[in-house]
């Protein structure tokens, strides 16, 4: 059974910094797409960034360029997403996903999703 998790949300103030974590059980990243979406409320979801693990490749959404970075631990199966200069506006429920079935990254259509955390940034 495959698992995903995702901890290390909370809340912060604007300008402060998040590092989340996607640990998988049951599953190897290897040559996969894997990439971190989110979700505000009344919004749909928006991928935030990706790393294609069989080359190394990142992707990222304009907004979170040059703020946000995404690694991955092969070793113990973990992918992070470092989140710098929070604003506002990345008030959202963080999601971890992996396996990439079709179209472009962002375009969520990932094989297995863990169940979020919950990240709050205030002005």
């Amino acid at each position: 059974q495959v698992n995903l998790v995702e901890s290390g949300g909370g809340s912060v103030q604007a300008g402060g910094s998040l590092r989340l974590s996607c640990a998988a059980s049951g599953y190897s990243f290897s040559r996969h797409f894997a990439g971190w979406f989110r979700q505000a409320p009344g919004k749909e979801r928006e991928g935030v960034a990706a790393i294609y693990t069989g080359d190394g490749t990142l992707y990222y959404s304009e907004s979170v360029k040059g703020r946000f970075t995404i690694s991955i631990d092969n070793a113990n199966q973990q992918v992070y997403l470092q989140m710098n200069s929070l604003k506002p506006e990345d008030t959202a429920m963080y999601y971890c996903a992996s396996e990439l079935l079709r179209g472009w990254w962002y375009g969520a259509e990932y094989k297995y999703w863990g169940q979020g955390t919950q990240v709050t940034v205030s002005s």
